[in-house]
Formats: C-alpha cells, structure tokens, sequence
C-alpha cells in the first residue's frame, strides 16, 4: 500500500526517477521504464495464440484479440467486425473505402494510418536505427528488424489453420488465408470491383482509371 501510494504521489509531484539507458527517457515508475524499453529492444513478449502476432504491450494484445472474436462496442456495418474502440474502426473501414487521408510532403504518396506514413518517411531521410546483430542488416523500424531476424532463425509463427502452412510474416498469413476464403475486402470506388488484396486494386486503378 506504501509503494502504491508513493508512485501515485509521482502524479501530482512529476518526479520521475526511472531513466531509459538508451535515450534517457524518464518515467515514474518501473513498469512503465520496462515497456519503453521494448521500443528500442524490438522485444514482443505478448502472443495472439489465435494467430501468433506478437505484440510489445498486453492492452495492445487484448484489443487485437477482438478481431478474432468479432467482440467489441463499434461494429462495422459493411462486414459486422467488432472493435474495443473506435479510431480502431474508423482505420479499419478504410479497408472498405480505400480513404487513405495521410500523404507524404515528399513524394505525395499516401497512407491509410499515421503509423505507416511515419514509416515511409524513413525510407527519404535513410535513418535506419535497428540493426541486425548476427548479419550488420539494418531497418527503419523494429517490427522490420524482428520479421528479418527470422531469417536466421527459421522462425515461422503464423500458421494456417485450414491448411497448416506456417509462414515468418502476419501479412504473408493473410494473403494466403484468402485462398481459401476467396475473401475480397478491397472495393474500387469506380466500377466496385474487388480485390483480394490491395496491391492489385491500385494496379487496377492505375490501368483502367489512371484519373
């Protein structure tokens, strides 16, 4: 009770005694020093056991969970899927709209998330800060650095469940899951024909409705 109510203090008081190693980062309190530290370690100790994604935080993990179980207090009216929030929905219709609202200043490509347009913007400024200790590789983000390590490893976490193939990538699941379900979640806003993956809706648009 003590040490509960000391780190509660730390709310009103703003010390923060606990300093990340690496980039000096300050916390109040021991768990929350812990969980940043998987930011610069690629660490991701928390396994969907459904699918085998793994995630660094264990509230990020029980919010992926609800897109196996369909649970959750915002559905979506298009396929029914259920999610815990609703930025969490807004991103996934995007699936449906193919609204990609975020572009880079440099090339103008855009982006369905600000995740991934802070990923892209990477790739023009070449900062690469995670780096392979067994070949020198190294990455713009840590999720790259963790998929390229198993590599060396032989390390395929993500398996089929029609079929048993196993697979080192989520995405690599994905796309192959939807041989068997001839599931087609991406819609041209033109003609409303649709794609299995999204690769092939943006060579559809570019080919038969480039404006």
């Amino acid at each position: 009770m003590v040490l509960n109510l000391k780190t509660h203090m730390r709310v009103h008081t703003g010390e923060k005694p606990f300093v990340c190693a690496l980039c000096g980062k300050r916390f109040s309190d021991s768990s929350n020093l812990k969980r940043h530290q998987s930011v610069h370690t690629g660490e991701k100790p928390y396994v969907c056991k459904t699918c085998g994604k793994r995630f660094k935080h264990d509230n990020t993990l029980r919010v992926h969970m609800t897109s196996h179980t369909g649970e959750g207090p915002y559905s979506c009216e298009t396929c029914g899927k259920g999610f815990s929030y609703k930025p969490a929905l807004n991103m996934h219709m995007r699936i449906h709209t193919s609204e990609r609202p975020y572009s880079c200043e440099v090339c103008e490509k855009t982006f369905k998330n600000q995740i991934a347009l802070r990923r892209h913007i990477k790739t023009h400024s070449g900062e690469k800060p995670y780096a392979c200790n067994t070949c020198g590789k190294a990455f713009t983000t840590s999720n790259s650095l963790m998929v390229h390590r198993r590599i060396h490893t032989g390390e395929k976490p993500y398996s089929c469940q029609t079929c048993g193939k196993c697979f080192g990538r989520s995405d690599s699941l994905l796309n192959h899951t939807r041989i068997h379900a001839a599931e087609k979640p991406y819609t041209c806003n033109t003609c409303e024909k649709k794609f299995s993956h999204s690769s092939n809706l943006e060579r559809h648009k570019r080919l038969y409705h480039p404006n």
